[in-house]
């Protein structure tokens, strides 16, 4: 059976696994918020028009988000088939998954970047742009979308690198990536004068560099998985999207939500105080991705070593990893919770210096995490389930918090006016939570015993 040089997924302590999987996969996540985060630190801090270019990047940032997520469907879909048939001891079939993987990658880049760079403006008017903020939003997106290949590339293959136990590989990729954006983004902005542009384009640029890092890791003579570039199985695309639906359902839901949400505080918010709101709301999103991202990086971490024991009939280690896995995300969350509530306004000062928006960002920010720590049980829930192929029970639970917050972001607004958008999030949160866990206690069991009776299937 072939497996990770730098791993034994079905034998390693199951402890040092999750630590090892996990922690630098959360870092690379972290790390990968700076692209968002530094581009508008820089943004928010441009003299005479930084408060308005950060609410038009805020209301783009969704839609730049919601187009990279197709890398998810794909990367995500893909890399947990790879794994378990890695495990069960087919491995030229893992590889050409990875090489379908890649395909289906360039053909999701060519049919978006046209759709989205030539419809931008409608879609921007539509989900919460003023005439004032539109002409920044509508820059910052129209060059981001020149580099969807690199974003769709560098992040979807991204995960086929940490499926494999290669997640430092995986973070140094993503870290690589965003260490350039940092420096990049004062040159073009700053010293070019170019402005929002600049911010995008450095932006590209990375995403560039971190796409040819992860290739050349799939390319490596001790990756155990290469990408060979032949070996294309169509016959594997639908298997692919089926996996991979509930994790994108999570990132491109999240990201339509949030402009869902900013369409509503620009609705009764109205002129100006609107634009106030969702400055506010930029910087509380900036937030909000500091905060799951690394959690998202941690339940991908831990797929390939979830997937890759199920294949190999190890149901035992299944059940204690994801366990494992759950302790290590609630300390997370707890951690993120208490700097929360000391250290919120020091963070919203990296965006602004308006007292106002301050006070605002600060207080709207506790109350849009106050339910992170039973987010942490909805993130396992969801990308456990992903990664034992239960995709019938995993989207499900994608679309308790969606509906949810979708239905809230609109009713509370409604009722209580345009501040109380900002209770969407901690409702949705503690619903799923409750929700997602009933299920997955009552299901893993069954799930498990049905794969030692009945053997591997997919």
């Amino acid at each position: 059976m072939r497996r990770s040089r730098n791993y034994d997924l079905g034998k390693d302590g199951l402890w040092y696994l999750v630590l090892s999987l996990a922690i630098p996969t959360a870092l690379g996540q972290a790390v990968n918020v700076l692209y968002a985060i530094v581009d508008r630190m820089y943004i928010g801090h441009i003299a005479g028009y930084g408060d308005i270019a950060l609410a038009g990047v805020g209301v783009a940032a969704p839609l730049a988000t919601f187009l990279s997520s197709f890398a998810t469907l794909i990367g995500m879909g893909g890399a947990p088939i790879m794994a378990m048939r890695e495990g069960h001891g087919d491995h030229e079939i893992a590889e050409r998954i990875l090489t379908t993987g890649f395909y289906l990658l360039i053909i999701a880049s060519a049919i978006l970047t046209p759709l989205f760079f030539i419809f931008r403006d409608p879609l921007l008017l539509t989900f919460g742009a003023s005439s004032v903020t539109l002409p920044y939003a509508s820059e910052y997106l129209g060059w981001y979308v020149l580099g969807t290949p690199f974003a769709l590339l560098s992040t979807g293959l991204n995960s086929f690198v940490i499926n494999q136990g290669m997640s430092k590989k995986g973070m140094i990729s993503v870290v690589a990536g965003a260490l350039l954006n940092i420096i990049l983004d004062p040159v073009f902005i700053f010293l070019f004068d170019m402005g929002v542009k600049g911010a995008a384009i450095a932006t590209v640029i990375s995403q560039a560099g971190s796409m040819l890092i992860t290739i050349i890791a799939l390319r490596g003579r001790s990756t155990a998985i290469k990408l060979r570039f032949k070996g294309f199985m169509p016959n594997q695309i639908t298997k692919i999207i089926k996996f991979g639906l509930s994790s994108f359902i999570i990132i491109s839901t999240d990201s339509l939500l949030l402009v869902v949400l900013n369409a509503m505080l620009q609705k009764f918010g109205g002129p100006g105080w609107g634009d106030t709101l969702i400055t506010c709301s930029t910087i509380v999103q900036s937030y909000h991705i500091l905060v799951t991202y690394p959690m998202g990086g941690m339940t991908a971490g831990c797929q390939g070593l979830v997937s890759y024991n199920y294949g190999a009939g190890l149901t035992d280690r299944v059940r204690k990893g994801i366990n494992n896995l759950q302790i290590l995300i609630t300390a997370y969350t707890v951690v993120m919770f208490t700097f929360t509530i000391f250290g919120s306004r020091l963070f919203a000062s990296l965006f602004t210096s308006d007292g106002e928006i301050l006070a605002l960002s600060a207080r709207f920010m506790f109350i849009f995490e106050c339910m992170i720590i039973p987010l942490s049980f909805q993130y396992v829930n969801v990308d456990m389930m992903t990664a034992l192929g239960q995709i019938h029970i995993s989207l499900p639970l994608s679309l308790t918090r969606k509906i949810t917050f979708f239905v809230a972001s609109i009713v509370l607004p409604i009722l209580f006016g345009a501040e109380a958008a900002f209770f969407s999030e901690p409702v949705s949160d503690l619903i799923a939570c409750v929700a997602g866990t009933i299920i997955m206690r009552l299901q893993l069991g069954p799930i498990l015993q049905k794969r030692l009776k009945e053997g591997f299937h997919i």
